[in-house]
This record gives structure tokens, sequence and C-alpha cells, in this order.
């Protein structure tokens, strides 16, 4: 496990705009589709607009964390290959539009998600459950854990806190799977915000409950978006344990083929996401964390936050395009 300082990083302060730029034209693309009800097509063209822009980037990634293998999606495949050949070697981990349901309803919380990291240093998850737990920074790293029953947890984090269990709030994602969780939750006293959709929002806002008002994220959560929310806690600190949860033999054989030897391993943030990493994400429907892409007569604006693993850098960019060909909304 490393932790590059900037000197050290290979990647650079450049390239974390140039990351923005892929993130704001799959934002855009998906805007055109939110409220109409088709999922799939919002989902295909953001993927395709992120596509296109990572194709210009000045390095030679993988993709780790995408849409599916080579026989489920024509682009964005784990395994594909993109950027310039003599580029710097990279992982990426994509999620296009992160609430393809909520976009399609013009619900909020819709995103697009990328995180670009050293080669070699991004957990390669199957897309299957992962049982997840974040709390923010300053804690110690086994202050909670997934081992530990809901309650012990909650009171753990309180009395880290200085503050009652009953002052807490847990956000989960609003499941039928989830109904023990929720019930163990409220009866230990604290708060329960559901969440329709985005456990890679949710995890972030964990990680900055004066903000958020959210203290820790709990639940069963999509594998790929685990590692993409522990490549943004590598950025902005916070904890975080993440545990595959294969529901058969065929996920579990699926974890195999990407090299998984011990599936019940307790994954810490700093051993999904373990180098130097950029992590961005646009807002395409208003959310908690940001704000959707507004429409002008003869502009488009999006709302993107930007971090950075080695500097511990957040930025906050809000970006008026010029209606183009690829701002055309």
């Amino acid at each position: 496990m490393r932790n590059a300082t900037p000197s050290q990083s290979p990647l650079t302060r450049a390239l974390s705009l140039e990351v923005a730029r892929v993130t704001e034209a799959a934002a855009v693309a998906a805007a055109r589709w939110r409220g109409k009800g088709d999922e799939a097509a919002a989902d295909r063209a953001a993927a395709e607009a992120m596509r296109r822009e990572l194709a210009s980037l000045p390095v030679r990634g993988r993709v780790v964390i995408g849409e599916g293998d080579r026989e489920e999606t024509p682009l964005l495949f784990i395994g594909e290959e993109i950027g310039a050949p003599d580029g710097l070697a990279a992982d990426i981990a994509v999620d296009p539009l992160e609430g393809s349901t909520i976009c399609a309803k013009a619900q909020p919380n819709a995103l697009t998600v990328l995180a670009i990291a050293e080669g070699g240093t991004l957990l390669k998850a199957p897309d299957i459950y992962m049982d997840k737990i974040a709390i923010g920074p300053g804690f110690a790293p086994d202050l909670v854990h997934l081992d530990f029953a809901p309650a012990k947890n909650l009171a753990r984090l309180a009395e880290a806190k200085g503050v009652p269990v009953a002052a807490l709030t847990a956000c989960i994602l609003d499941r039928p799977r989830h109904a023990r969780l929720i019930a163990e939750v409220r009866a230990a006293g604290a708060s329960v915000q559901l969440i329709g959709d985005g456990d890679i929002a949710g995890v972030i806002q964990a990680c900055e409950p004066a903000e958020t008002g959210i203290d820790i994220y709990m639940g069963l959560g999509g594998a790929p978006e685990g590692v993409l929310a522990a490549a943004a806690l590598r950025c902005i600190g916070g904890r975080m344990q993440g545990r595959l949860s294969p529901q058969n033999e065929g996920e579990r054989r699926m974890a195999a083929d990407l090299g998984v030897k011990d599936i019940a391993r307790v994954y810490t943030a700093e051993e999904m996401a373990s180098g130097d990493v950029i992590f961005a994400a646009t807002g395409v429907t208003d959310g908690a964390l940001l704000d959707g892409v507004r429409i002008g007569e003869t502009h488009v604006e999006t709302h993107t936050l930007i971090m950075r693993g080695a500097t511990g850098t957040i930025r906050w960019v809000r970006t008026k395009h010029r209606k183009t060909a690829k701002f055309a909304v």
C-alpha cells in the first residue's frame, strides 16, 4: 500500500481539470434524458460521452471498474484500454451515470463519476454486492467495523463524537434488503436518512457531517461503486470498510476470476484505492452533494467536485460551457 506525495506521484495537477471535463461532458449528455423515463438511453448517452472524452486524455488507461465485461457492453468494459498508447499507465474507474433511474425520473442525486489512479492501485471488484460502512475523518481505524452490530457501531461513534446516539443520522439505501438494518438503527435511537439510489454520494456525505447531517453510511450496495467511493475517501479522508457479498455461486466465480482469494476479507479504503487518485463527479440532477446541469439560452452550466489523494485538494467548480455540439442539450 502506497501513499504517494505530489512529487512522487505520476499524476499531475493539470490532469485534474482534464478529468473534470470528462464527467462534465457525460453529465450534459445524460441531462438530455432527465425525466424522460428511459434509463437505458440516459446511461448510454453518458457512457458514450465519457468514452469519447477519456480517449483524449494523456494516459494509457485500463478500465478496472466499468459498465460490465466485454460481452455485456461495447464501451467502457472492464479491461478496455483508453487514451494515448505512450501515456501514463493508469487505472480507470467509471460510473457514467450513478442513478440512471433517478435521472430518468428527474429525482435528486444523479451523478457522473470518474476516478483515475496510478496503474495497479484500484481494487478489481466484480459487479456484485458489497457490504459497506463509512464515517468521517479523525477517528481510529477500528472505531466502527462490519463485524459489529449496528447498535455497537452507533454507540462507539456517538461516544467518539461526544454526543448521544439519538444525535446521529445514518444514510442507508431504501431497499427491502435493508429492512432489518433500518429497524436496528432506529431501535438503537439513531435517525435514518433513506436514499433511493446513489451510494457513492451517500458515502461522501458521511465524511462531511457538518455540511450534510449524515454521520455514518451503512448497508449493501454495488461493489464497483464501493471502489469509487473508496477513491473519493482517499482524497477527503474518512474511514470506510467494504466486504464482497456474493449472492450465489456464479457471483463467487466472478470474484475468483478477478483474483479474489478470500471472499470474506474486509477491505479498507486504503486497500481498495492504494495509490494517488484523482476523483471527479458532476451533478446531473440537483442533489445534496452537487447541483444538476443548468440549461440557458446560450450556455450550459455544470457543477463538479474534483479531488486528489496526494494533496487532499478539494475543488468545487462551476463552469459555463458555450452551447456547442458537445454541450448542446
